[in-house]
């Protein structure tokens, strides 16, 4: 079970003098670690549980239809818990969201819904619209705004729709079915402002931006995660509704939580105040609501009795249904809802709910002054932070668009709870899980040693409710700017034996933890270094020496002959060839991949940066950053010059990189089809500084022995004179492949968009067709969804913008630019009379990203996805989507990607002048 308690406390005296610059500095001081104080409440909760593999326990893995969303509002979760813009402690034992009814909904909207991979026509997709407002790294304040429909909720139609349609048309989504017209929708306001560590004010906030009056209910619900039925632990939580005159105030509503390890909470409730009665509380007591979170067994699975006679669905059918008996009337359990309800709600008004959560007793005066008090100093000190975070030159627009990204970055800090063994194995008061799944080759088996209950950085809190290696590195990057504790301990967190395969591979996903991402891991914790001030040596000896392992695993298991030319699947790129990558090729066959040779290029770099950092600081790594420039040289011959059947993967005629099939017999076939696969060679490029020379004997000698008897060895290494001395720069491309490979990428006929890089070449509009070992086959430019059924619909390499290799690219740029590659000059794009160096293509690079968020005249932002409304309703909020067209920037795939895609905050906060942490 992991246990890290977060060893990346500021240090030195850079890092003390700026823990004090703002409050919430010092409260990141205060507590560096993962159980410190400020950090024991947060948007921790997920937002889905539901169809995940952790509550999966099918014997076929169907994760979707074992635990669908018909059944999460009645059966309870083993793992963890979900809601609306909800909270939780940091162990997930107490949980609190908003539920709401707009009395037209057949069920009360508890939580996100959205379409299962077999139902979306591009995969799965959720089908509501929110937003991160703010928040900040300590959770002090938090803000979170969800649209709820005044109308009926189209379930149904939403999939009979979908269905429906095939993979040749776009998605379709809520603002497809009517149901927001005319603005008739609810904004629901939530926010949190911490008076102290355990004691959270909260407001919640419904606005009606329709013409016409509406009803609602608001319920925010208190509850208990399940963990008493499963065998484990039978110790119960209680939750009990308080009644004078042990309520001292009658104008309040309240319920106590006693748990074992969290102690005792109480929640009160104020009455509801509407637009036109700012600054008191007049309006009406809520009704308190008990049930139990336990499954409602009679209803689902047909059985003769239910554990609890109240069971999770109670609040639910007591609102809607009007069954008054299924809610407790003793008014304990382990789940509670304050009940409001408004009548008519007048067009253009706003009713708002305040509710104070506090540890072992309220305060004299919950409400009042004092509760908005906290609120306005948590909104001016998170106003503070950001302005040292957020350069100071920044435009306003940039500043919205940075705010929004850390925003949704902290938003998407969940908790994750999976111990594989205890899932394949069972629980003792559950039925066994069918042998299938434990048989050799099902999912998951080979890690039983991953065990988790941490909060982690997610992709996406819908669609990816779950931590992916290399979208995790990718998320340090940018939460280094404003929490570099959090962010060193992720990366950490990746490497810790619980984690860790102890074959040395790091877990891909939960889908299956046995996939290949790409080796970024090492290239995250020198930014994350960087970023944080170069003075945590501790951090990045703890990452350098697990990594030494995952180096080695990839060099065991994916370079099958010792040539130094790598095999790595899909490696992140989905269905970006002319076939799943994934898949086992026929026996003797194997695929030597332009993309897996480049990217442990980059791996070996990246460590070797963090050897002669560690060098500097420690004689003994010397010799170890020796071991990484030898080994970074001969992949570099290796792809420079042939492939293990004296084949190149590059190609002298078009001036690209291509993936080779290498037969069983010997023979072998070059893919030629231009896509990211091929620029990847432009990552692998490092500059070894001026100091390495005086201060690194074994590294400095061994360079001039490799110079004197093997310069064949050296055509990848460079040395460059800058105004600071002698610069070593290491690179797979020698500066003519720099130039040629980048007329490719920056031409506006293949690669380059107004927005980016596109990850196939838009020369296929025309499909190019192939014939691979007896077999036809094609692929064709497609800018948007994917057309393609691989990796189940929703991902597509065949076109469309990646944020996360556009902005590793870039980076690599701006290091050629500042090393070996200052003399090269490329027309901008390709075929124009603009000439610049390759420090100006990174820079131009940055604004095509940043300006995919950035709004036009109209307001409206060219990354927003295409059924996002238009007016200041809707450009007032950033949407952060999962990649974006090819053609046009408008946003694709995952909605909420506020994962990797937030690195556009980091674009933003890097200083002019800037180069890479490198």
């Amino acid at each position: 079970m992991s246990t890290s308690q977060g060893r990346h406390a500021a240090a030195g005296p850079d890092r003390l003098r700026s823990a004090t610059r703002t409050a919430e500095h010092a409260r990141l001081a205060e507590s560096p670690g993962a159980s410190d104080a400020w950090r024991l409440w947060g948007p921790y909760l997920a937002g889905r549980q539901w169809g995940t593999v952790r509550e999966d326990y099918s014997a076929d893995g169907d994760a979707w239809g074992y635990f669908p969303f018909d059944q999460a509002h009645s059966r309870a979760y083993r793992w963890g818990e979900d809601g609306l813009g909800g909270i939780c402690d940091r162990y997930g034992f107490l949980n609190f969201s908003v539920a709401l009814w707009n009395g037209q909904d057949d069920r009360l909207k508890e939580r996100l819904f959205g379409l299962t991979n077999p139902q979306g026509n591009h995969g799965e997709d959720v089908k509501e619209y929110w937003w991160a407002v703010d928040a900040t790294p300590t959770h002090s304040y938090a803000e979170w705004v969800y649209r709820y429909p005044q109308r009926a909720y189209p379930y149904a139609d939403l999939i009979a729709e979908n269905g429906r349609r095939g993979r040749d048309q776009p998605e379709y989504e809520l603002s497809d079915t009517g149901v927001l017209e005319s603005d008739r929708f609810f904004d629901i306001s939530v926010r949190y402002a911490k008076a102290s560590p355990d004691d959270l004010c909260i407001r919640i906030t419904a606005t009606n931006h329709g013409p016409d009056a509406a009803e609602l209910d608001m319920l925010p619900q208190l509850w208990f995660r399940n963990t008493w039925a499963w065998g484990g632990d039978d110790r119960r939580p209680t939750l009990r509704r308080l009644d004078p005159p042990e309520l001292a105030d009658g104008d309040l509503r309240a319920v106590q939580a006693d748990h074992a390890f969290l102690g005792r909470y109480l929640l009160a409730a104020a009455a509801s105040r509407d637009s036109g009665h700012s600054g008191d509380h007049r309006g009406v007591l809520p009704q308190v609501l008990v049930c139990d979170n336990e499954t409602d067994s009679v209803a689902l699975f047909g059985t003769a009795v239910n554990t609890s006679p109240y069971p999770k669905d109670g609040i639910n059918r007591a609102v809607v249904k009007g069954e008054t008996s299924a809610v407790n009337p003793a008014g304990t359990g382990t789940k509670a809802a304050f009940w409001y309800h408004f009548d008519s709600v007048a067009a253009g008004s706003s009713v708002t709910v305040e509710l104070r959560l506090r540890a072992d007793a309220l305060p004299d005066r919950p409400f009042g002054p004092a509760f908005e008090a906290v609120f306005a100093d948590r909104i001016g000190e998170a106003e503070e932070f950001y302005d040292e975070v957020i350069p100071s030159d920044s435009s306003d627009a940039d500043r919205v668009i940075a705010r929004r990204a850390f925003a949704g970055l902290l938003w998407g800090k969940q908790l994750y709870r999976y111990s594989v063994n205890d899932w394949l194995d069972g629980d003792a008061a559950q039925p066994t899980p069918p042998e299938q799944r434990r048989v050799r080759g099902s999912r998951n088996v080979g890690w039983r040693q991953l065990d988790l209950a941490d909060v982690i950085s997610m992709p996406d809190d819908w669609e990816y409710p779950w931590f992916a290696s290399w979208d995790l590195a990718f998320h340090c990057v940018t939460i280094a700017h404003i929490d570099s504790a959090f962010a060193k301990d992720q990366l950490v967190l990746l490497c810790r034996e619980w984690a860790m395969h102890p074959n040395g591979q790091l877990p891909a996903y939960e889908w299956s933890f046995g996939d290949v991402n790409p080796p970024v891991h090492a290239w995250a914790t020198w930014q994350v270094y960087c970023i944080d001030g170069k003075s945590d040596q501790d951090f990045l000896l703890r990452v350098f020496t697990k990594l030494l392992l995952n180096f080695s695993w990839w060099v065991n298991r994916k370079d099958a002959d010792g040539s130094n030319l790598f095999e790595g699947g899909f490696l992140g790129m989905d269905n970006i060839g002319l076939f799943d990558r994934s898949a086992p090729l026929p026996a003797g066959h194997r695929l030597e991949q332009s993309d897996a040779t480049s990217w442990m290029a980059f791996y070996c770099l990246s460590m070797l940066q963090i050897a002669l950092e560690l060098a500097r600081h420690d004689s003994a790594w010397d010799d170890t950053a020796t071991k990484f420039l030898e080994h970074f040289l001969s992949i570099a011959q290796a792809l420079s010059a042939f492939g293990s059947q004296n084949v190149s993967l590059w190609d002298a005629e078009d001036g690209f990189f291509y993936d080779v099939l290498v037969d069983a017999d010997g023979s072998y076939q070059q893919l030629t089809v231009r896509s990211m696969v091929g620029l990847l060679p432009l990552l692998a490029v490092g500059l070894a500084e001026n100091w390495v020379a005086t201060e690194l004997p074994d590294f400095t000698a061994r360079i001039r022995w490799l110079q004197r008897r093997r310069p064949q060895l050296l055509n990848s290494l460079v040395t460059s004179h800058g105004p600071e001395g002698e610069h070593l720069t290491l690179s797979l491309l020698s500066a003519d492949r720099v130039a040629l490979v980048l007329s490719r990428a920056l031409d506006e006929d293949e690669f380059l968009s107004p927005y980016g890089l596109r990850s196939l070449s838009a020369a296929y509009r025309k499909p190019y067709e192939v014939n691979v070992e007896g077999q036809q086959m094609s692929i064709s430019y497609v800018p948007a969804e994917s057309d393609s059924g691989l990796f189940g619909g929703n991902s597509n390499w065949r076109g469309p913008i990646w944020f996360p290799v556009n902005v590793l690219l870039a980076d690599a740029l701006r290091t050629y630019g500042n090393g070996s590659g200052s003399d090269i000059r490329l027309a901008l794009p390709t075929g124009s009379e603009h000439r610049v160096g390759l420090v100006e293509v990174a820079d131009a690079l940055h604004d095509r990203l940043i300006d995919l968020f950035r709004p036009d005249g109209s307001g409206r932002r060219p990354g927003d996805p295409r059924d996002v409304g238009s007016g200041p309703l809707w450009s007032s909020h950033v949407t952060f989507s999962e990649y974006f067209n090819g053609d046009t920037g408008a946003g694709l795939g995952a909605s909420h990607q506020t994962g990797w895609t937030a690195l556009v905050a980091h674009l933003i906060c890097m200083q002019p002048g800037d180069g890479p942490a490198r």
